[in-house]
């Protein structure tokens, strides 16, 4: 099943050689241990960098209890909130519908974001979980020519073990139909403490960016001592820059974020 995810208005992108993308599981913008609301906080460090593309998980589009307490207004939502006047383009996919509100996905976007469809990849009752896709095309000139498409994905897998390896059969399967070669970003929350996702994901061309650099995912959660390697930037025809893990963070959400730097190839 896809649902049409929110989406923006569009504007030609700038050109650049290289691009940033974040990628975070926001804890619904609550700290780790649930003591105060972080949303202001996180979108003024999520602006210190300003990535071309963030992937955010747990993203608590709507709540009337904790959006009236960051001023959010009711209409408004936290996606547009978060991106107001820094991101023009943003796609959220509602994974999650509770009494007060719901949450789910998110990717903004420096450039153009075209498609914005969330798939549902749920395998439990009690645990809804989507995949978010979207494209951009990076590295165009100011007229918009020369530029490939990048299709980003943002997934937030389960927390059983076997849930997870059928989620990542049917992620790869729909990234098989929608683009089987050439530049793509799948970021998230993968809950692959022990790792194997690496292999599937290897096979259909995809590296994790920590491991392409060090050998290894970065350890992400928990935020305030992290010993679990949670969190992954896969990418599959581009080259990897650098790789970093958001310490600076620890007290936003009870994962780490992690960052990379990537170009075309």
């Amino acid at each position: 099943m896809d649902n049409q995810a929110s989406m923006t208005s569009k504007r030609q992108p700038d050109h650049h050689p290289s691009f940033d993308v974040v990628s975070l599981n926001m804890h619904k913008g609550v700290s780790a241990l649930h003591l105060r609301l972080t949303a202001h906080r996180l979108r003024q460090k999520i602006r210190e960098r300003h990535p071309d593309l963030v992937f955010l998980q747990e993203l608590q589009q709507k709540t009337r209890g904790r959006l009236r307490d960051l001023r959010v207004g009711a209409t408004l939502g936290l996606t547009p909130y978060l991106a107001e006047d820094f991101w023009p383009d943003w796609h959220y996919g509602k994974n999650v519908i509770y009494d007060r509100g719901h949450h789910g996905n998110a990717i903004l976007s420096r450039h153009p974001l075209e498609h914005g469809l969330n798939y549902d990849i749920s395998e439990y009752r009690f645990e809804r979980r989507g995949l978010l896709h979207s494209q951009v095309v990076m590295g165009a000139d100011q007229q918009g020519r020369g530029g490939e498409t990048v299709h980003c994905f943002c997934v937030h897998l389960a927390l059983l073990e076997r849930g997870r390896r059928r989620q990542l059969d049917s992620i790869l399967s729909c990234i098989e139909r929608i683009t089987p070669q050439g530049p793509a970003i799948i970021a998230g929350d993968f809950n692959d403490w022990r790792n194997r996702a690496e292999g599937p994901m290897r096979a259909a061309g995809f590296r994790d960016v920590f491991e392409v650099l060090t050998g290894e995912p970065a350890k992400t959660f928990p935020s305030l001592h992290p010993m679990l390697r949670m969190d992954r930037i896969y990418v599959r025809a581009l080259k990897v820059l650098q790789a970093e893990r958001l310490t600076d963070w620890a007290t936003l959400s009870d994962h780490l974020g992690i960052a990379a730097q990537l170009s075309l190839q």
